[in-house]
């Protein structure tokens, strides 16, 4: 088993429950981690044996320009379609965090995240 790991992935969305967020949007990071078999990939040197992770990056930021109330809800969405791209592979586990960052709150809060694993 082996583990692909995109870390701090920044992008801009307008993901909120608030009028304003839909108009102001904010900054979000995202990290994502999936599990899965990586033998075939180190033995042979071949991209087609593993999940690119380039694709992985243009996955998340095409469904971070598909505006949703909750990030809860976007990383949902991330999770399924990393299923449905490379279900080829037999993918164990995906781990999807997703912060944003200087949430609309009435206090000093430099983000809030949300953690779904699968």
């Amino acid at each position: 088993m082996g583990k692909i790991i995109l870390e701090n992935i920044r992008l801009f969305g307008y993901h909120g429950c608030m009028p304003e967020e839909k108009c102001v949007g904010s900054h979000y990071t995202t990290n994502i981690e999936i599990e899965l078999n990586l033998n075939q990939a180190s033995i042979h040197d071949d991209l087609s044996k593993t999940v690119d992770y380039v694709h992985l990056y243009y996955l998340v930021e095409e469904e971070m320009k598909i505006n949703s109330k909750l990030i809860e809800h976007l990383a949902q969405r991330i999770i399924q379609r990393i299923r449905k791209k490379y279900k080829e592979f037999i993918i164990k586990h995906i781990k999807v965090k997703i912060c944003k960052e200087n949430p609309p709150l009435q206090g000093d809060v430099d983000r809030v995240c949300v953690i779904l694993d699968d």
